[in-house]
């Protein structure tokens, strides 16, 4: 693999205006390598490439759309360990896990290679006679992807599969602490018989590329996921030239365990969904709402559980937790551990900086005891970092999973299908979990949230259908 990552713009590989280097969070000697980072003009070549391909793909035959897809797919699953472990020693992410994100990729691109085949329509009776009238999904156009560093796989994976299934051109920025996955992805992509221009890879800081994309009247459609602060910039910009968003802008989710639950299942369901992929989920589970007859047990469960995880280099082999993805992102996380402790929540154990034999940015996952209020509680830390408040009863347990401004996931363990039942039809949530992980879901069925959390319609799925096409309605007197 080379050591300096390009930009793809209308079928070819660009320098950019800078270059930058990619670091390694688990061994700071030993970054993954340098990469360009293109500006506002380039992001504009790009933009115009793929309006100039837009027809041309648009109108290409399903099936050279499901070659193309099933292609990408398969050559991602052939190569899942190698990409895996650049996915590793970029972002920091344990081997298993990385290998696990990459083969979900290669599988969504083969799901959307399906999907290119089965893009339906309607024939359906006028109200008038003579008259047929035919109902089909067309291609938005231009879609820009903008892509968070948590999943730099999967979650490119799912925004580019079904824009490219459905016949939109593509321009793809990647974050920036991730630009090797970006481009490992975009040269599998650039290889797989798209024509130029139909698929972009730019990347850049947000103010540049991102700017350009969400501004230019030429992108019809913005898909995004990253914080709430962002996303709201991009719903603004998007909005007053009325393109089409997607928006997916984290959460605060809730775990109730109830005092039915089997308690070392919810334990596991507690520490791999607050403290997995280093908490670096949108999904994570770092409000732990737990019932009042097992909250001491409960905590004490989670004490031992977490002190035993192992926090390491991604790619050593008895690592759990891998470093936290960048120095920014661990200084948040140690922000917010100090904030908690000046607020009064109690830090049950963790929130320690980690020497290593390799210097990176190694922290142990932090445990509190803490009330709503609390801060810890309350914001989208996006490091492993959990809290537990203590519920007197269900109810109390179901308003305090209610109570935030987000809404992507909530899970609940419990023994009850009365409880389990209430819960998965009363939590202000897009995604429900019973006696399972909050962070862990499947790439065939709709991913989105409610309220702070999402904007738009759902990514995945079949669902994907309804942001990345739009509906033509003719009529046609026999």
């Amino acid at each position: 693999m080379q050591n300096t990552f390009r930009n793809y713009i209308n079928g070819r590989w660009e320098t950019g205006v800078t270059t930058a280097t990619s670091e390694n969070p688990s061994d700071l000697a030993s970054p993954v390598g340098d990469y360009v980072r293109g500006d506002r003009e380039q992001a504009e070549l790009a933009i115009r490439a793929a309006a100039e391909a837009a027809p041309s793909w648009a109108f290409t035959t399903p099936q050279r759309r499901a070659d193309a897809l099933d292609q990408i797919g398969s050559e991602i699953l052939a190569r899942k360990d190698e990409l895996g472990e650049l996915l590793a020693r970029e972002e920091g992410k344990p081997l298993p896990e990385s290998v696990g994100e990459v083969a979900r990729a290669g599988n969504i691109f083969k799901f959307f290679a399906g999907e290119a085949l089965r893009t339906g329509g309607e024939k359906v009776a006028s109200v008038r006679p003579g008259v047929e009238v035919d109902i089909t999904r067309e291609p938005v156009g231009v879609v820009g992807i903008i892509a968070p560093w948590n999943f730099p796989f999967a979650i490119p994976a799912w925004k580019i599969a079904p824009a490219l299934a459905y016949g939109n051109t593509v321009v793809f920025k990647p974050a920036e602490l991730v630009p090797a996955c970006g481009w490992a992805l975009s040269e599998i992509i650039s290889r797989a018989g798209l024509p130029a221009g139909a698929f972009n890879l730019v990347n850049g800081s947000g103010r540049q590329v991102g700017q350009a994309i969400v501004e230019s009247r030429l992108v019809d459609a913005v898909t995004f996921t990253g914080s709430e602060a962002t996303g709201a910039q991009v719903l603004k910009a998007t909005a007053e030239r009325g393109a089409k968003v997607q928006l997916e802008m984290g959460g605060k989710n809730p775990l109730v365990v109830l005092a039915d639950a089997d308690l070392d299942q919810a334990v596991e369901c507690a520490v791999q969904g607050a403290f997995y992929s280093t908490g670096q989920r949108c999904t994570a589970s770092s409000r732990l709402i737990v019932e009042a007859p097992v909250h001491d047990a409960f905590v004490a469960k989670m004490r031992e559980r977490t002190r035993a995880l192992k926090v390491g280099h991604a790619l050593a082999r008895d690592t759990q937790i891998g470093p936290v993805a960048s120095r920014a992102q661990l200084e948040q996380n140690l922000a917010y551990i100090a904030i908690g402790r000046e607020e009064g929540a109690e830090l049950v154990t963790g929130g320690e900086l980690i020497q290593a034999p390799t210097p990176g940015h190694y922290m142990s996952p932090a445990l509190f005891l803490g009330q709503r209020e609390h801060r810890i509680a309350r914001e989208e830390i996006f490091g492993p970092v959990a809290v537990v408040i203590r519920a007197d009863h269900y109810e109390q347990a179901l308003a305090l999973a209610n109570d935030t401004p987000y809404g992507l996931c909530a899970g609940i363990c419990t023994t009850s299908l009365k409880h389990a039942t209430h819960f998965k039809r009363h939590v202000q949530a897009g995604m429900v979990m019973v006696n399972l992980p909050t962070a862990g879901v499947d790439y065939h069925v709709p991913f989105g949230g409610r309220k702070a959390s999402s904007h738009g319609p759902r990514e995945q799925g079949r669902y994907a259908a309804e942001f990345y096409t739009t509906v033509k309605t003719a009529y046609t007197c026999a």
